[in-house]
């Protein structure tokens, strides 16, 4: 039996998108995101390991799959 795997950003992927934009000045377009997640750095480690990853790091990261959405949501956040 095969262990399940996942994606890990190092760093994580909601802060290299925050880092993207706060050097641009201004919102990140869809497209910059896209190609921001699809050119980070990531590991896949086994799903345990990925837990161990996240709690060490304190929250939870965007996923991947719906890395605009989530980031759109996780920018309201932090303006407030």
């Amino acid at each position: 039996m095969t262990e399940q795997l996942c994606v890990v950003f190092i760093p994580a992927l909601s802060v290299a998108l925050q880092n993207a934009e706060t050097n641009k000045g201004s919102p990140l377009t869809e497209s910059e995101a896209l190609k921001i997640r699809d050119q980070a750095t990531c590991v896949a480690v086994p799903f345990d390991v990925a837990l161990g990853m996240e709690k060490d790091r304190g929250f939870r990261d965007l996923v991947a799959e719906d890395c605009w959405n989530e980031w759109q949501r996780l920018r309201l956040t932090m303006k407030k």
